[in-house]
């Protein structure tokens, strides 16, 4: 079976990451499975076309209701998506996008959540039969690159390389978007820094976005120009907070493994694949106490919450004087990765979806 898989693949996001994992599932089971951008697409009529002119393909997936679901609208072969999260969590606010990423459910011969709590949320705001709506939590796989250098990374981030040793650094992993709130503990952060310069933050991910035109040029642009010059501006000014460069996977796993915490502080999230590769890697996870990221951070058990600026400092002060309560996260995290995020059971839940496109 040939399948047509949509889904946005920035360079170096999560999304590229899970949309390749579940491309190497399907096809681990003998179908093909050809990924595309959605942002190569204008319409759903240019999809039907590709489909229609291409009678080999027999079904599709989609990864996010509306960026690359509406686009399987048109098409006359059977598909199933993928809830990203902010679908859910943030589009369903906005009517147009709702009524859209309704049609898309009714039509999708399956769906797949990656969490109960997102299975709720689009039962609620999304008429569906739940039955078609299939909890599976993302599979977890982390590799450290063996040639990266701690550092150069911290130098190539501006970051002071006196006494590497001592520094902790706190690594908040996401693209400069606004739902993604990166200037969240900023503030907050300079302020700390300024009591104790070893206290560093350093945000690391995606600035770019591919725009594909109809003369098959590729362009890479900011993922939100305006928002970009407004981050990279506040950081400049702020001291012990510092912007570095996007990193290969292996080589973001490997300054993971060699900061003090990962740090997620979203407004909204499907489920942060970061926060589950911190948790594998054996590092502590500070996350900002929103559902998607209470569904896979258990408050002092499997990581710590936070729910305002002046909590995460205060939960950031917890970690670094309670060795105990370290070690205790680090444990409890890795153990609930192995045990709820494997490959395995991922694996076979995408197969057993595909073959019912059949």
């Amino acid at each position: 079976m040939k399948l047509l898989f949509l889904a946005c693949l920035s360079p170096k996001t999560g999304n590229h990451t899970t949309a390749e994992r579940i491309r190497s599932h399907i096809e681990s089971a003998g179908h093909t499975c050809e990924l595309r951008d959605a942002a190569e697409f204008q319409s759903p009529a240019q999809v039907a076309n590709l489909i229609s002119s291409n009678p080999t393909f027999e079904g599709a997936l989609a990864i996010h209701l509306f960026k690359a679901g509406r686009l399987l609208l048109d098409i006359q072969v059977p598909f199933g998506v993928i809830f990203g999260g902010t679908d859910i969590n943030e589009d369903v606010k906005v009517e147009q996008k709702r009524v859209v990423m309704e049609q898309v459910l009714q039509k999708a011969r399956f769906a797949v959540a990656f969490t109960d709590k997102l299975k709720e949320e689009a039962e609620l705001y999304l008429l569906s039969q739940s039955s078609r709506i299939y909890v599976q939590p993302q599979g977890i796989q982390t590799e450290v690159s063996e040639q990266f250098c701690w550092s150069e990374f911290l130098r190539s981030s501006d970051a002071s390389i006196e006494h590497v040793d001592e520094l902790r650094v706190f690594l908040l992993v996401c693209g400069l978007r606004r739902v993604k709130d990166p200037l969240y503990l900023v503030e907050v952060f300079g302020e700390w820094h300024y009591e104790n310069p070893l206290n560093v933050l350093v945000i690391i991910g995606p600035k770019y976005v591919c725009l594909f035109f109809l003369s098959n040029s590729v362009v890479r642009q900011k993922i939100d120009p305006v928002f970009s010059v407004e981050v990279e501006a506040v950081v400049k000014r702020t001291a012990g907070v510092f912007l570095a460069q996007e990193r290969s996977q292996q080589e973001l796993h490997a300054a993971m493994k060699w900061c003090f915490a990962v740090v997620n502080s979203s407004v909204s999230e499907g489920m942060s694949a970061a926060i589950l590769e911190a948790m594998d890697l054996g590092v502590p996870v500070l996350a900002r106490d929103i559902p998607g990221n209470a569904a896979v951070v258990q408050h002092e058990y499997t990581g710590l919450l936070y729910s305002s600026p002046q909590e995460f400092l205060h939960q950031s002060q917890r970690l670094l004087s309670d060795h105990e309560l370290r070690e205790r996260v680090v444990r409890n995290g890795k153990l609930y990765v192995e045990e709820h995020h494997g490959l395995n059971q991922e694996r076979e839940t995408y197969r057993r979806l595909v073959d019912t496109l059949l």
